[in-house]
């Protein structure tokens, strides 16, 4: 059985989630704000293998939550519900640290089909990482660094980082087209599913937090090099 959180405040919401979610095998504790949300898992230490985050909550909003739970070191998963659904809402999202987001309003059988795909991901991590699959796990190495796409995290200079999932995802495109420049605009359809038009800046502030776990100096970049007027490349090799 697995343990959902659901932090919705409009109760309608809340009881239509729990109803169908307890009806589907699920545990579901639900939390009508930010703050209790927060004090369930950090403070009670209550484990969760899902958070339904609601983005418009009183006082703090979802984007906050995500954030706070993901520099404290919660990587749980997340689906962001958003009332907002334009781009630059859903890349907010992903910039938070959410791992997937439903617009509002949403069929049920949407909801139920992405939270089951993070619970699979979830539970094939954990096999990956217990050692209970024979799969090789997916991991890169270069100049002493190591990416572990399975974990999700980097280790590098002795020291680990762990990624959101769009970070890894992000790092993971790169990664697979070294030394080829890639738009940001390439980079939002292929790893984010958004129309090119879609402002890119976001992608500048993940490549940002990602050259600070991989580069020696993050404002001379050697591995995540800029293109001008183009994107970015990877450069394993570079010296």
């Amino acid at each position: 059985m697995s343990r959902i959180l659901v932090v919705e405040d409009e109760q309608h919401i809340a009881d239509g989630l729990r109803f169908n979610l307890e009806a589907e095998g699920h545990d579901v504790t639900v939390a009508p704000d930010g703050e209790q949300a927060l004090a369930s898992i950090l403070d009670d230490r209550r484990a969760y293998d899902v958070v339904v985050l609601d983005v418009m909550l009183p006082g703090r909003d979802g984007f906050a939550v995500a954030s706070t739970l993901r520099a404290a070191g919660q990587f749980v998963p997340i689906l962001m519900l958003t009332a907002r659904g334009r781009p630059e809402d859903v890349l907010r999202g992903f910039e938070a640290g959410a791992d997937d987001y439903l617009p509002k309003p949403f069929e049920l059988a949407i909801l139920l089909a992405r939270i089951n795909g993070l619970l699979r991901r979830r539970l094939w991590n954990e096999a990956q990482i217990g050692g209970n699959s024979p799969a090789t796990p997916d991991t890169y190495t270069f100049a002493g660094r190591t990416l572990d796409f399975t974990e999700m995290e980097i280790r590098t200079r002795g020291t680990s980082y762990r990624l959101t999932r769009m970070e890894c995802e992000l790092l993971r495109y790169l990664v697979t087209h070294p030394r080829q420049p890639v738009s940001r605009g390439t980079l939002l359809e292929n790893v984010w599913g958004l129309h090119e038009e879609t402002d890119t800046r976001a992608i500048d502030n993940f490549i940002v937090r990602l050259r600070k776990y991989l580069e020696d100096q993050p404002d001379s970049p050697r591995f995540l090099q800029t293109v001008r007027g183009v994107g970015y490349k990877f450069v394993p090799d570079a010296h």
